[in-house]
């Protein structure tokens, strides 16, 4: 079963892989015609002596470099696509953090400011899991979702990460993978020219939704590295957006908390200056 594709640069992809499996295929058929005939022609025969052909330069350069010829094509237009899917993102572009971790994706939106928040893995907690630090304005708009909304047309960003071990970004209709490593920043960028609705017009499957599933075994529950992924108009991408609530708005003890933590590694200094001011005056 052939997949439909959902993306602009998922086309490109596709249009490559069946160009590329076109000539393999061509050439599989004639070698193995070939194989067989020859095999078949020249089977052994008292009747008939073999003829010793030892050498030809010019099979030899015709055959060595008709396939380097087709090979130099499918990789640089391989290159050229590859080059084209991992070049920088627009400027306009939707980011959506995506961090993996065993054995569920979260994801994290920035808000009205357009900019992710400072994070530290020092503040992971149950709640926090993200590690947002509050200290940084940029974080105070933040939302994390239990789904990916994304509008059509436009370009969006993922920026990738993992929490402990290595995981896999992938959306089979949009043609994208993309490995989640700790410790390593990855991205990925993609313009969906699919709807949900259209999809499921297409598919004739009224409950047909995008997913976001895990490609690489990272363990026991990997199985459930799944998240649904909405591709909607414009209009109602923005009216999902107004009724998200910021993180620190719902959980006002994480902000707290942060504010805290803050105020007391900024004390800590002084404190530990006091002894020496008290020695110095002994």
């Amino acid at each position: 079963m052939i997949i439909p594709v959902a993306t602009e640069h998922g086309r490109a992809t596709d249009n490559l892989f069946w160009i590329t499996m076109g000539v393999i295929g061509f050439v599989f058929v004639i070698t193995q015609v070939l194989l067989f005939w020859y095999s078949y022609k020249y089977q052994h025969s008292d009747s008939r002596k073999a003829y010793y052909y030892p050498h030809n330069n010019k099979l030899e350069v015709i055959w060595t470099m008709i396939p380097a010829i087709v090979m130099a094509l499918l990789v640089f237009q391989g290159w050229k696509t590859w080059a084209q899917i991992t070049s920088a993102a627009p400027a306009d572009s939707e980011i959506i953090e995506v961090v993996g971790k065993q054995f569920n994706w979260m994801v994290r939106y920035p808000g009205k400011d357009g900019k992710l928040g400072v994070v530290k893995h020092t503040l992971i907690n149950s709640v926090n899991e993200f590690g947002m630090d509050f200290n940084d304005k940029n974080s105070m708009d933040d939302f994390t979702p239990m789904e990916i909304h994304v509008p059509v047309g436009r370009p969006v960003l993922f920026k990738i990460r993992a929490r402990d071990v290595l995981h896999s970004v992938y959306v089979p209709h949009f043609r994208l993978k993309m490995d989640a490593v700790p410790g390593m920043a990855t991205k990925f960028w993609f313009v969906a020219d699919k709807t949900t609705l259209q999809m499921q017009e297409e598919t004739g499957n009224p409950n047909f939704k995008y997913e976001l599933a895990c490609a690489e075994i990272c363990g026991r529950g990997h199985f459930a590295m799944r998240m649904m992924v909405v591709v909607e108009e414009e209009a109602e991408y923005q009216k999902w957006l107004a009724n998200q609530k910021a993180f620190a708005e719902t959980n006002p003890d994480e902000v707290t908390a942060a504010k805290a933590n803050k105020m007391a590694i900024t004390a800590l200094p002084s404190e530990l200056e006091q002894p020496a001011a008290a020695s110095e005056e002994l």
